[in-house]
């Protein structure tokens, strides 16, 4: 039987298929791979362009870190006396608060209010230690611990005067803890006048004028 064409013919449109078929998968394989492959911001010109912002930027804090276990101590802004100045001493001072403002008065009112601030904070710190007792009132009128009370009664002071509102106010931001003291964890001070015995096992915290501060 003849066929109707020749099979010499047939080659060049095989090879034409078959090299058409190659491109066709090299084309679906390099699709593939570009796939797979990584995007660079670089590359990328759609919205979704990673850019870069000239400003600082502010990640929000986790709750846990948030806490007032890591909170930081106040930091000392402004001055010492223009707070003392904008302290509202004009409401009455309940029992407690009275006598961390007598402490002050009475052992330290002709001092700085560096002075002062040390001298609450020391009332503070035995309050909160554990080792005295745990009221402001308790910590002053402890026999043999401070030198204005007597038999366990603390002095009326010229309330009203300029002296007496400086102790109040500073009582109040010693109480709230807005100013740092250089006191700092103090428990003891002394008159720097003298050198009380039992000084000497103690731990220097900082000499304030007329005072001298230890733990």
């Amino acid at each position: 039987m003849r066929l109707p064409f020749r099979v010499g013919a047939i080659a060049p449109a095989v090879l034409v298929f078959v090299a058409l078929a190659g491109a066709a998968t090299a084309d679906v394989q390099a699709q593939n791979q570009l796939e797979r492959a990584p995007q660079v911001a670089g590359d990328q010109s759609d919205e979704s362009e990673i850019r870069f912002v000239p400003g600082e930027v502010v990640q929000e804090m986790p709750a846990a870190i948030e806490s007032e276990s890591f909170a930081p101590m106040p930091a000392n802004r402004g001055s010492l006396s223009e707070m003392v100045a904008s302290t509202d001493t004009s409401a009455e001072l309940s029992d407690e608060m009275l006598c961390l403002a007598q402490a002050v008065y009475f052992e330290a009112r002709g001092e700085s209010l560096s002075g002062q601030l040390a001298v609450a904070q020391v009332v503070i710190n035995r309050a909160e230690s554990g080792r005295f007792a745990s009221s402001y009132c308790g910590v002053v009128t402890q026999p043999s611990q401070f030198s204005f009370v007597r038999g366990g009664r603390i002095p009326s002071a010229n309330v009203g005067s300029a002296a007496w509102n400086r102790a109040a106010a500073i009582a109040l931001i010693a109480h709230e803890g807005l100013w740092r003291s250089e006191a700092g964890d103090a428990l003891y001070f002394h008159a720097s006048h003298v050198s009380p015995d039992w000084a000497r096992a103690r731990n220097t915290r900082a000499t304030i004028e007329r005072h001298v501060f230890y733990r």
